[in-house]
């Protein structure tokens, strides 16, 4: 039998899953899997332009999968794609006009679903959980950020003397949560 703390991660991970799969099922017939709407909703909840390398941080995947994702949402008229301005190697993403029009429908189909799961959760559990899960995402975040800074230090880096990805490290070192 697992203790509280062993099953939270496991259940966090689960309930996390179960609400996407939910969601993209109801989103489905608007044409839109998974990959295309997370992506929509990134960057439509962006303070700025984003660059292709924040977009997959964002959605936690390599860059080089998420170029493949691009492509195909630009060829579908979702998102267009521009030389950065500050560096031409870099390429920002912006939502095109068929993604304008149907992010309204993709934030109202998710707060009804978010309405529905929610509904029989009383107001003050439901504050105590996104205190709990605030705090626990804080520590996680924070302890990225050590986690970064330790990777960069000399000796710290892979057998060539070449640094090791941030991205591949992180990976890594969330496996165990």
């Amino acid at each position: 039998m697992m203790s509280d703390g062993e099953t939270f991660g496991p259940l966090l991970h689960g309930t996390a899953r179960a609400w996407r799969l939910k969601l993209d099922a109801r989103l489905k017939p608007m044409g839109l899997s998974q990959a295309k709407w997370r992506t929509l909703l990134h960057l439509s909840l962006a303070d700025t332009t984003l660059t292709q390398a924040e977009v997959a941080a964002r959605l936690g995947i390599e860059e080089p999968t998420l170029v493949n994702l691009l492509h195909r949402l630009e060829r579908e008229g979702w998102v267009a794609r521009r030389n950065a301005p500050h560096d031409r190697r870099c390429k920002t993403v912006h939502l095109g006009k068929r993604a304008h029009r149907i992010i309204a429908e993709i934030n109202a189909t998710a707060t009804k679903l978010r309405n529905e799961l929610l509904a029989d959760i009383p107001k003050a559990e439901l504050q105590t959980c996104m205190e709990v899960l605030a705090r626990v995402r804080s520590k996680a975040d924070n302890e990225d950020k050590v986690f970064e800074r330790r990777a960069v230090q000399p000796g710290r880096n892979s057998q060539n003397g070449a640094p090791r990805s941030i991205t591949k490290m992180r990976a890594s070192h969330r496996v165990a949560g």
